[in-house]
């Protein structure tokens, strides 16, 4: 039976974001296949971010043969029935300064777990898998046996995205981004239309009526690239053109949209006002996985390090003494993935004008929405509604006096389709641990 879902992850592996591909790779293989996991910078650097995923392919690989020999059940399907490509991707933003969160993560991007277990880190030579044999001599040994879940790929990510989507059928992968956009930017510059073949791009990313983790304003992610975050964005509007980010000193370093493009992006947002609730507790995941840590699960013991050292972090910048939670920003895109279907993921009404600030002192990466009660003569105006491919008489129809950023237009302006309620803020984090660990 094919996979319900197909997904490339494009993420930026610290805590929240193993937390997530363990999630999607703990699937059965009739919710979700991972077709391809796209490595970028962020939480630390590329490198380590890399290093972080196949750590993870590693632990999981002594997971197994451990469930196998103690004659526990072997859940993670999806890790099982498909070879995921593994891509490495940008290093750095588009144009803005490189940023990271290892002041939240720690330096490698996991709290230390690679020098708290060097049993469950793999071997110095994991890099040869992703580079040329002629340039890295270690490139031509034998390929180690964790390797066996996954495919590594020596070419740029936003490229291995790019060749997914043309070659699989339109409208049957979705990208699932829970890092900054850089390499989703790179892959819709590049080819516009081969990109538009995606069947949704989620994204978790930026608060609309919630204060940033980063800033006042922003939320990591698009705080880190905001000039690739309203270059995708831009995409999802009628005319790419009217959102798309200023140019700096007239010149970008990517190209303008064409000026017309077949179809609009569909992109579902999971903003931190519906990530920031759904938390996993540190009493209640230390009680689930304190029986499997002393029957010696190696995944168990690898996410301890990790998840406490989170907990621990976050109990320090709360300074209160009240127990520490982990809101899963990442995991609740993959939970998403699994239960779309369930009518208890309720987005907006209808698809929201959602802007980034790109140029701002204190506001870049600020995602805008224009909460002024106006008139929109496109709404009302049916010449607009059911032709709106009417010659440039009709465009004056959908225009207002001083509206000159368009946002009172129904021509301009994005179309964001936002999720505001899921199937319950409480019983996420049980679903994760019982889906990861049993």
């Amino acid at each position: 039976m094919a996979p319900k879902n197909r997904i490339i992850i494009d993420t930026d592996p610290g805590v929240d974001d193993v937390l997530a591909l363990l999630l999607a790779l703990s699937a059965s293989p009739e919710e979700l296949e991972v077709a391809m996991i796209s490595v970028t910078y962020g939480n630390v650097e590329l490198q380590s971010c890399l290093r972080n995923v196949v750590a993870l392919f590693h632990v999981l690989e002594k997971e197994m043969a451990w469930r196998e020999s103690t004659g526990r059940k072997s859940s993670y399907g999806a890790l099982r029935a498909f070879k995921p490509v593994v891509a490495v991707g940008a290093e750095h933003p588009l144009e803005d300064e490189l940023l990271m969160a290892d002041h939240f993560h720690g330096a490698d991007g996991l709290h230390g777990v690679h020098e708290a277990h060097p049993n469950l880190s793999p071997a110095d030579t994991w890099l040869a898998l992703f580079t040329d044999g002629d340039s890295d001599p270690a490139a031509s040994a034998e390929p180690p046996s964790y390797s066996s879940y996954f495919t590594p790929s020596k070419f740029a990510a936003h490229k291995e995205i790019l060749r997914i989507l043309e070659e699989e059928p339109k409208d049957t992968i979705t990208i699932v981004a829970i890092g900054p956009l850089t390499n989703v930017a790179l892959a819709a510059a590049e080819d516009p239309e081969t990109f538009l073949r995606v069947k949704e791009l989620v994204v978790m990313g930026g608060a609309v009526a919630l204060e940033g983790n980063i800033t006042p304003c922003a939320e990591f992610n698009c705080y880190a690239d905001a000039v690739a975050a309203a270059r995708v964005f831009a995409l999802t509007s009628p005319t790419p053109a009217s959102t798309m980010p200023p140019t700096i000193h007239g010149k970008s370093v990517l190209p303008a949209y064409p000026a017309k493009l077949s179809r609009q992006l569909k992109l579902t947002l999971f903003p931190l006002d519906i990530t920031t609730p759904h938390e996993l507790r540190k009493t209640y995941f230390n009680e689930k996985i304190r029986p499997l840590k002393e029957a010696g699960s190696p995944l168990a013991n690898w996410t301890d390090t990790f998840m406490n050292g989170t907990f621990n972090k976050i109990e320090s910048m709360l300074g209160d003494g009240s127990e520490p939670g982990l809101s899963l920003h990442d995991p609740l895109c993959i939970w998403y993935m699994l239960t779309r279907d369930n009518a208890a993921w309720k987005p907006v009404p209808k698809p929201e004008d959602i802007r980034i600030e790109t140029c701002g002192q204190w506001t870049r990466g600020m995602h805008v929405v224009d909460r002024r009660i106006r008139a929109k003569p496109g709404e009302t105006d049916t010449r607009l509604q059911t032709q709106p491919q009417d010659p440039m008489d009709s465009l004056t129809l959908d225009e207002v006096p001083g509206d000159t950023m368009g946002w009172l237009s129904v021509r301009k302006g994005n179309r964001i389709n936002r999720i505001v309620e899921s199937p319950g803020v409480d019983l996420f984090a049980d679903v994760l641990v019982k889906r990861l660990f049993d």
